[in-house]
């Protein structure tokens, strides 16, 4: 062998170095982390890492369970809510603990307890919920005919409360007033796919189930599934109105209450309405006399004068009949869903009238707007298409700010493009996916990307066991957003990244 081939294997063993597993052993784990001091800011990778060592690996099929719709932990882990199944009362379980079923399955091997019929597998099926599970209190919440929406729940991040809506049908006779359902000249209509109902939203103490609030809103259109039209940031509620094109803004108390902050829509203030009620009144004008004003309210007038400043800024003519050209689609787009960035600002999305009214059938291919609204200085931050590019660069590398799962943790078990390889890659291959498909394009990948926006509160969970870091799963069957899946004839099974074995994951 030559001294330049020994001289280029020799560098690239060099280079090429085999990667070294760190020791997986807990006890060494827990040894490693009393006596050494981790650098600044690593106590997040420290602390995940155990939770490689202690994982779900037992999954028990077709488990009875109570006639109820079961819902979600609180933040804290220690209370599982669920709706009765007549939706009218919520069910408030404690959770006993992974250890409460170790006497119920001491003498089961393996790893999955099938549906058999021998008594010892029936018997578990029968009692897991209830070893798990201890009903502490049901409060009747709906009354007055209404039904609770069982994808509705806000917990407040003390994991003290929980705050869940119920709606009620408004009948066809008697019909409400004209001005009772359009309150304002920027109030849509009614449509069947998109009926009138009667709304409230209901605060209950997990502790006690006392029901502490509720905030009524009739003769309105608010989409409460998946937590779409309410949003809580910390103490701050939105709540919005899409027949009254009306963001509703209410502070949640340590004690469980609602006040009022602010109305956003016709006002952007909270006094302009007491000053207006008396020009009203001077002008002997009364309350109906709202819709058929001619002005714009506050809100669209604050957008149209951004768009306006923003083609003036640019000194550019051609801009400028760009805004005049398209005045009159601006003045008709209609708030549509919206979310809390932080306590000041908004992330409002507008779109046509028929959009928000359900009456076209591919709502994200339309042509809609993002508005990032300052409700405390009363100003509009920025506007951008559904097709920009920019925004997009915003949501892949800043995900995490959009989607505010964890605010009440420390310890931040994040897993979204911004900040996980294996998310980015996802989402990527996802994009590239549309990009190259019949009818796609990178405009068409732009806007299915940012039909996410917003993203409704609490929908995204931090487990660490759903962290692509950590662990590798089909997420065709479990994914780290909570919407409902479908259920696979196999346990879910996840592979440790930096080992390679598998663990199967319980239902």
């Amino acid at each position: 062998m030559s001294r330049v081939t020994q001289e280029g294997k020799s560098y690239h063993n060099e280079i090429l170095k085999p990667r070294k597993i760190v020791n997986q052993n807990v006890v060494y784990r827990l040894y490693h982390r009393e006596t050494h001091i981790g650098a600044p800011g690593t106590h997040f990778h420290k602390a995940r890492i155990f939770h490689t060592n202690v994982f779900p690996n037992f999954t028990v099929v077709n488990v009875e369970k109570p006639p109820c719709f079961l819902r979600k932990f609180s933040p804290d882990g220690r209370f599982f809510i669920a709706f009765s199944a007549d939706q009218t009362s919520i069910e408030i379980y404690s959770f006993e603990g992974s250890a409460a079923a170790e006497t119920l399955m001491r003498n089961v091997k393996g790893d999955i307890a099938a549906s058999s019929s021998d008594t010892e597998s029936n018997e578990i099926k029968a009692k897991l919920f209830e070893k798990f599970f201890k009903l502490r209190c049901t409060s009747l919440v709906a009354t007055n005919g209404g039904h609770l929406n069982r994808e509705c729940s806000l917990f407040t991040d003390d994991g003290k409360f929980v705050i869940v809506g119920s709606a009620q049908y408004v009948p066809e006779e008697p019909h409400p007033l004209f001005f009772d359902t359009h309150r304002n000249n920027e109030a849509v209509n009614a449509t069947p796919r998109s009926p009138l109902e009667d709304y409230c939203l209901h605060i209950v103490e997990l502790e006690s189930g006392h029901l502490c609030d509720f905030r009524s809103f009739k003769y309105d259109k608010i989409f409460l599934s998946h937590n779409q039209g309410l949003y809580l940031y910390k103490n701050t509620l939105a709540v919005l109105s899409v027949l009254q094109q009306t963001i509703h803004i209410f502070h949640v108390t340590p004690t469980g209450e609602f006040i009022d902050v602010r109305s956003i829509g016709r006002f952007c203030y909270e006094d302009d309405g007491l000053y207006f009620d008396v020009f009203q009144e001077s002008m002997g004008r009364s309350s109906q006399s709202q819709y058929m004003e001619k002005t714009m309210n506050s809100l669209k007038q604050r957008l149209l004068v951004f768009l306006f400043m923003k083609a003036k800024q640019s000194g550019s003519a051609y801009e400028l009949r760009r805004f005049y050209q398209y005045f009159e689609q601006f003045a008709a787009l209609k708030m549509w869903k919206m979310q809390l960035l932080d306590e000041a600002h908004l992330l409002i999305k507008y779109a046509s009238e028929d959009v928000v009214t359900l009456k076209i059938t591919d709502p994200n291919s339309q042509p809609s707007f993002f508005v990032v609204y300052n409700m405390v200085e009363t100003e509009v931050v920025s506007v951008h298409e559904n097709t920009s590019d920019d925004l997009l660069m915003l949501f892949e590398n800043f995900c995490d700010m959009f989607r505010n799962a964890t605010l009440h943790t420390e310890a931040q078990f994040t897993c979204s493009s911004s900040s996980n390889l294996y998310a980015r890659q996802i989402q990527q291959r996802f994009k590239q996916t549309i990009i190259n498909a019949k009818f796609g394009g990178n405009t068409e990948a732009v806007k299915r990307l940012l039909a996410q926006l917003p993203i409704s509160a609490q929908s995204y969970s931090s487990s660490p066991y759903l962290d692509l870091a950590l662990f590798s799963y089909d997420d065709k069957w479990v994914s780290v957003m909570e919407r409902p899946k479908p259920c696979g004839d196999h346990p879910i099974r996840s592979v440790h990244r930096e080992v390679d074995f598998c663990i199967p994951h319980s239902r």
